[in-house]
């Protein structure tokens, strides 16, 4: 599933090219024009980054970065502002309100996209081969083990695709679609409800000690792992 990159910005030209780049590399735009549109944005499935816009119509990008970050089920989402202004003052007070990066215009494709893979890089360090663990509940890549409180679990190379994913990507919504794009790929045909029948099967094996409750079920919108 494409990373889906929420853009707010004002000028419809500027904010139509940066749509153009997105899908030139691969990514879903979402376009909003103003504060209230991009607000009203953020939703779930939530953005993968969010590249916004200092000066609004309806209130300031600074605002708005504010109200994401303060936001418990939001302040995750990578933030680079995008901005005329260049002096020192500014570009502090956008990373003082939590965006992670700063990118003044007028600024090249290829500059923008060295900046949001870096991003994206901070923000999801985690390498896929280190182990991973949630509540006694680990997992390790390399060996492929995945144990409960130091018992070893028993599932299936589909079952550990499918917890290795939950786990980094914990607290955030997957429908069953992004699910089989993500676990099982996109050039394999599989029924949406195959999800379902795997996700049983992954709640089962890692109920031992009750670590099934983190693979939670979002009614009418897919699953998600989480340990609140």
């Amino acid at each position: 599933m494409a990373r889906k990159i929420l853009i707010v910005e004002d000028e419809a030209p500027i904010r139509e090219m940066l749509a153009f780049v997105m899908e030139q590399h691969g990514y879903q735009p979402v376009e909003a024009g103003d504060f209230e549109r991009g607000l009203a944005a953020i939703t779930e499935p939530y953005p993968d980054m969010i590249l916004l816009d200092w000066m609004l119509p309806g209130g300031s990008g600074v605002q708005l970065a504010k109200q994401i970050k303060s936001q418990e089920h939001t302040r995750h989402i990578p933030i680079i502002m995008l901005t005329a202004r260049s002096e020192e003052e500014d570009k502090i007070r956008g990373l003082e309100v939590g965006a992670d990066d700063y990118i003044t215009k007028p600024f090249s494709p290829k500059e923008l996209m060295a900046r949001m893979r870096a991003v994206f890089r901070r923000v999801s360090p985690t390498s896929l081969d280190e182990p991973l663990e949630v509540e006694g509940l680990k997992l390790d890549p390399v060996s492929h083990r995945v144990t409960a409180n130091s018992d070893p679990l028993d599932m299936g190379p589909t079952e550990f695709r499918l917890l290795h994913f939950f786990m980094t990507h914990s607290d955030r919504v997957y429908s069953r679609e992004q699910l089989l794009d993500h676990v099982w790929g996109t050039n394999v045909f599989v029924e949406d409800r195959t999800v379902d029948v795997h996700i049983r099967r992954l709640r089962k094996a890692i109920s031992l000690h009750g670590h099934d409750r983190l693979v939670q079920t979002v009614r009418g919108v897919g699953y998600r792992f989480s340990n609140r």
